[in-house]
C-alpha cells in the first residue's frame, strides 16, 4: 500500500480519511487544539509520519488513529479505513453513543431563562448521568 508520498500536512490527511467533513473543518480542529500527538497541541501545517498516533475531539466524540499509510487525495470510506488504525477505547466509543439515551432534561413554558443557581443544578444532573453510564 506504500505510494510515494513523502511528506502530508496533518489537515490534509484527517480529510482524506475522513475525521472531518471538509479541510477548513480540519484545519480549524487543530487551531482550536482538538488534534494532538503526545500530548501537544499539533498545527495543521504538521508534517504527518508513518506510525504516530494523533487525540482528536470532534465534538463529544473522542478518537485515537494511529498513522498507518499516507493519503494525499480523499476516498471512499472503506478505502480509506486502510490507511489508519482506530485506537479509541471501547468505554469512550459507547460513552459517545449513550448520551444520546440520555434523559432530555425539560422546562415547563413560561419559566423563563434558568438562573444561575438552576444551571448549576442542571450541569451537576448532567454530570451525574453521564459519569454513572460508564461505570
Amino acid at each position: 500500500m506504500s505510494n510515494a508520498i513523502e511528506k502530508l500536512r496533518l489537515d490534509k490527511y484527517l480529510w482524506a480519511i475522513r475525521i472531518f467533513k471538509t479541510r477548513s473543518l480540519a484545519t480549524e480542529a487543530c487551531k482550536a487544539g482538538k488534534v494532538k500527538l503526545h500530548g501537544q497541541n499539533s498545527k495543521p501545517s504538521a508534517l504527518v509520519k508513518i506510525g504516530e498516533t494523533y487525540h482528536i475531539q470532534k465534538g463529544i466524540e473522542k478518537k485515537v488513529i494511529k498513522v498507518i499509510d499516507l493519503l494525499e487525495r480523499r476516498v471512499d470510506a472503506k478505502t480509506a479505513a486502510a490507511y489508519y488504525e482506530d485506537l479509541t477505547p471501547v468505554e469512550e466509543t459507547y460513552g459517545y453513543k449513550s448520551t444520546f439515551h440520555a434523559p432530555v432534561l425539560r422546562r415547563d413554558r413560561g419559566t423563563g431563562r434558568p438562573t444561575k443557581k438552576d444551571r448549576r443544578e442542571i450541569d451537576d444532573l448532567q454530570e451525574e448521568w453521564f459519569s454513572d453510564e460508564g461505570e
